[in-house]
């Protein structure tokens, strides 16, 4: 696996490494994935806003824990920028505010089954290779800069899509606790961004400089997967097909 992702992540500049958190506000803001959540806010249908929660679902259930692995293998003001960040994923102590609970709930208002791996038979191999990430960083110490990387990207452009997905849920006729994580996650991730960019990955990368491409390229790797991920989506939807491995089955209420 990685050398797949090395086929498809673009090398740095030494000015990248040099400087990762101008390189990571660069990579983040010259995106070119489809815009999967503009498309879900403006016309998505019932039917491909439940595709979307169940592709989510291989990760949102767990969220949090796999990045959590990398917290004993983190010191210093890294460290403290990473639990800063895991506190709030896990609801600050509150079992209700944890969003792997909040994206239960919104499985469940919407009428799909919230247990974890429920699924994983209907997901494509491209959804399970962005959560593969996830674990394949998380599960090895070496690559605990890549880790770092993916999680800081991951804050990076988490706000704005969970702003839309909110609204597509609205719109479908929605609201609490359906929306719930996603409003949880525009406020959270708005805070999380600077954490994550900053204290967390340059932090680090000035820390242990070795780290500084493993953590460009965590970051890369993850918008690279997600891109071909959307993608994946928007084709099948464009061609008024399933995109996932066979059709979920009739929605709780018509499109």
């Amino acid at each position: 696996m990685e050398r797949a992702l090395a086929s498809i992540v673009p090398p740095d500049t030494q000015d990248d490494i040099a400087n990762v958190g101008d390189a990571l506000q660069w990579i983040v803001s010259h995106d070119t994935g489809p815009p999967i959540s503009r498309h879900l806010e403006t016309q998505g249908t019932l039917t491909q806003m439940l595709e979307h929660v169940v592709h989510r679902s291989a990760y949102q259930l767990k969220e949090a824990d796999p990045h959590s692995w990398v917290i004993p293998r983190l010191t210093g003001a890294p460290k403290a920028a990473l639990l800063e960040i895991q506190i709030d994923e896990y609801g600050g102590g509150y079992v209700e505010q944890m969003h792997s609970v909040l994206f239960e709930h919104t499985m469940k208002g919407l009428g799909l089954n919230a247990a974890y791996g429920a699924y994983v038979d209907l997901l494509p191999g491209i959804t399970l290779a962005t959560v593969n990430l996830i674990s394949l960083c998380g599960l090895h110490r070496r690559l605990r800069g890549m880790l770092v990387g993916h999680l800081a990207a991951f804050e990076m452009t988490s706000a704005v899509p969970n702003r839309r997905y909110g609204n597509a849920l609205r719109r479908l006729g929605y609201g609490s606790p359906v929306t719930d994580f996603y409003d949880e996650h525009v406020e959270a991730d708005a805070v999380h961004e600077s954490i994550a960019a900053w204290d967390l990955a340059a932090g680090l990368a000035i820390a242990e400089p070795d780290l500084a491409p493993d953590i460009l390229f965590g970051a890369r790797a993850l918008l690279a997967l997600e891109a071909r991920w959307a993608n994946h989506l928007l084709t099948a939807w464009d061609k008024a097909t399933t995109s996932l491995r066979a059709p979920l089955g009739r929605p709780p209420h018509s499109d």
